[in-house]
């Protein structure tokens, strides 16, 4: 199949010629073929989903599934897991929560390895969501690894960052040195029929009074249950809220130049690095590599001799 005839599959949203592309995109790369879609992107809204371990942020991906589907919008989940050390793929994981949603035509579920990328999200996942988006999805949902510190990676995927902390999410000065109080626009505190959920976003509330934010969306709290069922019409409300500023207040533009720049940047980067890696160079590399760790050069120096090759 030429690009031009897997570019109408997916314009034809075909579930099948969509996650071939996928697949070929995580093993190797497209350059043609992203350059095709790319003129069909950029009419999706993205939402990063993302904090620390067990916070439930596939349940909070589920509802809001649930309620984009009520409103006739398609959705399209990419769950980024940590690789398995055996296989080098995703573990689905939490992903089975979602099973509900499998049947529906409306929505598309991809899990993708992580691949040890420091963020949180794979290096692949901007790609992704650009099929994604070319195929026409209205919401794009990133769910990242809860690494539970910096995972500024989904900031530059996402339209929306959605935080996900409980209760017991640490004591406030962790909080303030962690990334994912920087790069959230909307922050839950789900499983808020424990205690402590007050004392945590009275915390968040005066860490968010210490900051200059010179822009005029203030960080919304919002506390939800899962179990008990409550704050989820809350956080759907103030998701959408947030789509209209987003829109209206020329943010847009701003966040689309930044995600382009960023795309640049890898690309510039991932030639260069093709470029310095011949394959003397790699067998110079793999040769150090044989000796005994005592004898291995600096790395200063090491980069020095493989410069000469």
């Amino acid at each position: 199949m030429n690009i031009n005839d897997i570019l109408k599959s997916i314009r034809k949203k075909d579930i099948l010629s969509i996650s071939r592309t996928i697949t070929q995109i995580e093993s190797s790369n497209c350059d043609k073929l992203l350059s095709e879609i790319y003129p069909f992107t950029g009419n999706a809204f993205r939402i990063g989903i993302t904090g620390p371990p067990g916070a439930g942020k596939s349940s909070i991906t589920n509802e809001l599934i649930t309620k984009y589907r009520s409103l006739n919008k398609s959705v399209a989940v990419i769950g980024v897991d940590p690789t398995s050390p055996f296989t080098g793929g995703a573990l689905l994981g939490d992903r089975l929560r979602m099973a509900k949603h499998f049947s529906d035509s409306g929505v598309y579920i991809r899990s993708m390895a992580s691949r040890g990328s420091q963020g949180g999200l794979s290096n692949k996942s901007q790609d992704v969501g650009n099929i994604l988006d070319c195929a026409g999805f209205d919401i794009i949902i990133y769910e990242t690894v809860g690494v539970g510190q910096i995972e500024l990676d989904v900031m530059k995927s996402s339209d929306l960052v959605i935080v996900v902390l409980v209760p017991e999410s640490g004591d406030d000065i962790q909080m303030m040195k962690a990334g994912l109080m920087e790069i959230g626009n909307i922050f839950v505190i789900n499983k808020s029929d424990r205690p402590g959920s007050d004392k945590l976003k009275t915390s968040m509330q005066q860490i968010f009074s210490l900051k200059n934010n010179i822009e005029s969306w203030e960080n919304p709290i919002v506390k939800t249950s899962i179990i008990e069922n409550f704050g989820l019409d809350d956080l759907f409300e103030q998701t959408n809220n947030y789509y209209y500023y987003y829109k209206e207040s020329g943010l847009k533009n701003v966040v689309l130049k930044d995600r382009y720049k960023q795309q640049i940047e890898d690309i510039i980067i991932r030639e260069l690095q093709m470029k310095f890696w011949n394959k003397k160079r790699k067998s110079f590399l793999d040769s150090i590599f044989k000796r005994d760790q005592k004898d291995w050069p600096s790395p200063v120096n090491l980069l020095k001799k493989i410069k000469s090759k």
